[in-house]
This record gives C-alpha cells, sequence and structure tokens, in this order.
C-alpha cells in the first residue's frame, strides 16, 4: 500500500483538529490537552529557524564572494517588496471600498477582546523610519538572536559571508563547517516535520474549540471579503508577476502544497521557513538568492498582513459609520508602508501595525478589539499568501538576475 504524503497527513490531521474543536467548543480540556502539543511543534521548527538562517546565508554569500553583485541584489529585493506589498495595500483598500464589509454591523453583537498588551506594544515600538535602519545593527548578535531579531540576524551573517570570502582559503573551513552546519539543520527540519500532522490536529483544535462557528457569523462578512481578497492577490496579481517570470503560481503552489496547508493550520510563516528556503532551492533558484530573499521577506514582504491591514482598517471605518475621504485613504497606505516594516518582529505585529494605522488617522482603537476575537482566523489566510508571497520573490530576483534555473523547474512535476 502507497504511503500516503506529508500533504494529506497534515490535511486529515487539519479534518480531525476541526472536528474534534467543534465536538468539544467551550470545552477548556481540549486546551489543556491539545495546546501544549500544538506549542512544543511550533517550539521545535523555531528551534531550527535561525541556525539555518544564519548557515545558508553566510555559505551564499561567501560562496558568491561579489560584493557589488549582493548590493544589487539587496537594492533589486527591496524595491520590489515595496512595489508587491504596496499593492496588497491596495488591493486591501479596493475590497474594502467594493464590498463594504464594515457597513451594517451590531456592534452588540460582537464581544471585546483586551488588547492592551497590543496597545502598549504599538505605543512602545512606534519609532522612525530612522530608528528601524539603526536597529538593523546589533549591538550584541546572541543577544539579537535569542530575541529571534531576523534583521539584525541577516545583517551580520551578510557581513560575516562577505568577510569570509575576502579572506579566501583561510574562510574555506568555516564555509565546510556552515554548509555542514545547513545539512543537518535540514536533516533535522525532515524529521520535525514528520510531527507536523499531529502539531496541525492540536493547534487547530484549539482554533475551533475556542472559537466554534457562532464567533464567526457577526464578522462573517470581513472573514469573507479578506479571504477572496487574497485568493485574487494570490492567483490574479501573484499569477501575473509568476507569469512574466516565465513560470506559474499553480506550478508553485503545487510545489508548496505541504508548507501551505502547514502554514494555513499552524499560522505561523515560521513554521514553513526552513522547508520553504530548500523547495525554492530544487524549483530552480540560486542558494544565494534564497537564503537573503526569504529570510528578508519575513519582514519586509508581508503581503497578506499588509492586504490584511488595509482592509481592516477600512472595516473599522466603516464600522462606526465614519466618512473616509480619498485622500485619508493615500495617508493609510503610506503609514502601512512603513509602518509594517518598522515593527516587523513584534508579538502581535499585525494587529500591532493595525493599532498604529487606526490611531494615526484618528480613529476609535475599540474597533480593533471587537476583530480581535477571530484575529486567528484571518491569520491564517494571511500567513498563507505571506508564505507564497516570498516564495514568488524568490524567483522575481532570480530571473532579475539572470540566474533562475528554468531546467529544474521544468523538471518537477
Amino acid at each position: 500500500m502507497k504511503k500516503l504524503g506529508l500533504a494529506w497527513q497534515i490535511f486529515i490531521g487539519l479534518a480531525l483538529g476541526i472536528a474534534v474543536g467543534a465536538i468539544f467548543y467551550g470545552n477548556p480540556l481540549v486546551t489543556a490537552i491539545l495546546q501544549p502539543v500544538g506549542d512544543v511543534f511550533i517550539r521545535l521548527i523555531k528551534m531550527i529557524v535561525l541556525p539555518i538562517v544564519i548557515s545558508s546565508l553566510v555559505v551564499g554569500i561567501a560562496g558568491s564572494g561579489d560584493k557589488k553583485k549582493l548590493g544589487k541584489i539587496g537594492f533589486k529585493t527591496i524595491l520590489y517588496f515595496e512595489i508587491i506589498t504596496t499593492v496588497a495595500i491596495v488591493l486591501g483598500l479596493f475590497a474594502g471600498n467594493i464590498f463594504k464589509p464594515g457597513l451594517g454591523i451590531d456592534m452588540s453583537q460582537l464581544s471585546k477582546t483586551d488588547i492592551h498588551q497590543y496597545v502598549n506594544t504599538a505605543e512602545n515600538a512606534s519609532h522612525s523610519l530612522a530608528d528601524t535602519f539603526v536597529n538593523i545593527v546589533p549591538t550584541n548578535i546572541v543577544q539579537a538572536m535569542g530575541n529571534g531579531d531576523l534583521l539584525a540576524i541577516i545583517f551580520f551573517s551578510v557581513l560575516f559571508g562577505v568577510g569570509i570570502s575576502v579572506i579566501g582559503e583561510k574562510g574555506k573551513p568555516v564555509i565546510h563547517f556552515l554548509e555542514a552546519v545547513s545539512e543537518t539543520m535540514f536533516w533535522m527540519t525532515n524529521q520535525i516535520m514528520k510531527l507536523a500532522p499531529l502539531g496541525v490536529f492540536a493547534l487547530i483544535g484549539v482554533t475551533v474549540a475556542k472559537f466554534g462557528v457562532s464567533s464567526l457569523i457577526p464578522l462573517g462578512k470581513l472573514v469573507i471579503v479578506l479571504y477572496l481578497s487574497m485568493f485574487v492577490f494570490v492567483y490574479v496579481i501573484s499569477g501575473i508577476v509568476a507569469k512574466m517570470c516565465g513560470t506559474s503560481i499553480v506550478k508553485i503552489l503545487k510545489l508548496l502544497k505541504d508548507e501551505i496547508i502547514l502554514a494555513f493550520s499552524t499560522a505561523s510563516s515560521e513554521a514553513v521557513l526552513p522547508k520553504l528556503m530548500h523547495k525554492m532551492e530544487q524549483f530552480g533558484c540560486p542558494k544565494s538568492i534564497v537564503s537573503f530573499v526569504v529570510p528578508t521577506g519575513y519582514t519586509f514582504n508581508l503581503c497578506g498582513s499588509a492586504l490584511y491591514q488595509s482592509l481592516a482598517t477600512l472595516f473599522i471605518v466603516q464600522m462606526y459609520g465614519i466618512d473616509l475621504p480619498i485622500l485619508s485613504q493615500i495617508s493609510i497606505v503610506v503609514i502601512l508602508m512603513l509602518t509594517s516594516k518598522g515593527m516587523a518582529g513584534v508579538s502581535g505585529a499585525s494587529l500591532v501595525v493595525l493599532l498604529a494605522t487606526v490611531n494615526s488617522v484618528g480613529l476609535p482603537v475599540e474597533g480593533v478589539a471587537l476583530i480581535a476575537g477571530i484575529d486567528r482566523i484571518l491569520d491564517m489566510a494571511r500567513t498563507v499568501v505571506n508564505v507564497v508571497g516570498n516564495a514568488l520573490a524568490t524567483v522575481v530576483i532570480s530571473k532579475w538576475e539572470g540566474q533562475f534555473d528554468h531546467g529544474k523547474s521544468d523538471r518537477l512535476k
């Protein structure tokens, strides 16, 4: 009998988790039993993310040995991220204006969620663009690793990789060591991924048991419009970009089917980062580009989050019956272009950015508390779009640099 593939195993875990959560809706015992299982799986993934990012990035940079080329790739990457996330923000505003999901909402039906922790974080994290660039440079790389500060780690790894390439033969032992570390980490990834169906079962079971279907009814229109917008972004906008690169978004989605189901059910981009990097190399993107673009994209290229934040802002505007002119909506685009980068890596980043945006345009922050209760359901969709967006970005930059291997891509079924 043929063994079930990982995608099917994860899907079965997802279905069983939904069933168990629905049967035991509102039962705290389900959360008490399943939450630790899901948490252990997420922690196992997070445990290997940084060693993979550092080893892959240093080896990729040291192997290329061209500082000018690296600078050019970095500029093109940031430029692409800014363009595509702006398109996502505009799509969110467009969907909000067309479908008006916030109109006719009876706010008395909605339960408020305590968002004080996010309000405090938004106040503490609100800093200038200059502060964002200053914070890229770590004062202590070990502390940056402990905090999971990807931008600081990428900065250090790039400099370290350039340094190894400059010293020539003396740096070869370090490259060989980090290549071995990278291979070992990917082996660990494959072992940990065998637990993915169990982790998905636990995490989705807890989500359904907590929220149930009834919590979605008052905010059902927001959920539907968001998921529809995400679908349009992936299949239409990303599809056009992929076509321009000489590939197909459907092909990329098929390649990443395991990672998409995992990202959706865990609502964690980090859960798929190691496998995403590995899959994009298989697809035809060079290691030097994959190891730079994917980790950087986890901070700068959050298309799903950007789309959600613009749509959610309009939802709050409509819910309170506020008339927001087009100039104010343009200011939202500008604010989101900055805040979505400046607060990357903050816990509950999407809600923090939404709070900062709502506050910046003078809207009642209580509106965020009304939709925070179903944030997990919304997070599942935006996580998938973030993952697909970063996969596509590696193809775009690889193609832009003339380093995309179409032979590898064509050989994949």
